[in-house]
């Protein structure tokens, strides 16, 4: 959470789009910045809750993939309306789940569920296999760009996951014209990424603050 809104203070300075794919290395429960902490932990049993800087709902984390999006404010997404950037990424999901062979569908409307089930109703334009939610995403935008992050709960069976990342890249450059290169933090991000962990995502007063 720190690094991607690192990417985010740093959208401006870098100048292009940046794609982090993530997993997690426990099981977790992340949830929207504007929720309220006492409210979501009584709503989902896992832990530990943190705290994204994106808004939307509590969002489970055990075998699903993760992913962040980080457009500048030149991009041509950082002029996107909020759903229209929700509908082109969960589009572009789709295409690189399509040429894996497996083909899904965006939702056309809402379906709600309890409060902390994520994965069992859906919002419009989340990605469906089966009439089944298997990918949603939550963004922030502010004046230093656009970032989205995604979770993806793959279908069974499921591709191997490096080559649904390789499908994701080789999607956006056909769609896109974004053509990839490995990205290395340079020492700048890395003293925000310090920052952020120390001062904000490290501390139990930042998961609780609401």
């Amino acid at each position: 959470m720190a690094l991607d809104e690192a990417l985010l203070h740093a959208a401006p300075r870098l100048g292009l789009p940046v794609l982090r794919f993530y997993a997690w290395t426990e099981p977790a429960a992340s949830f929207g910045y504007f929720q309220h902490y006492a409210e979501v932990e009584q709503l989902v049993q896992l832990r530990p809750l943190i705290r994204r800087p994106t808004g939307g709902s509590i969002v489970p984390h055990d075998a699903d993939w993760t992913y962040s999006l980080v457009f500048p404010p030149g991009s041509q997404w950082y002029a996107l309306r909020a759903l229209e950037s929700y509908r082109r990424v969960h589009e572009w999901v789709q295409a690189a789940f399509a040429r894996l062979g497996f083909p899904s569908q965006l939702a056309a409307s809402c379906r709600k569920a309890q409060p902390g089930q994520c994965f069992v109703g859906h919002e419009k334009f989340d990605l469906l296999w089966r009439n089944q939610k298997i990918a949603g995403a939550a963004q922030r935008r502010t004046r230093e760009g656009l970032l989205i992050q995604g979770s993806v709960q793959p279908p069974l069976p499921a591709p191997r996951r490096p080559e649904w990342e390789k499908a994701m890249c080789e999607v956006a450059l056909e769609r896109e014209n974004m053509s990839w290169q490995h990205f290395e933090p340079d020492s700048l991000l890395m003293e925000q990424l310090q920052t952020l962990l120390d001062q904000k995502y490290s501390t139990a007063l930042y998961n609780r603050q609401r």
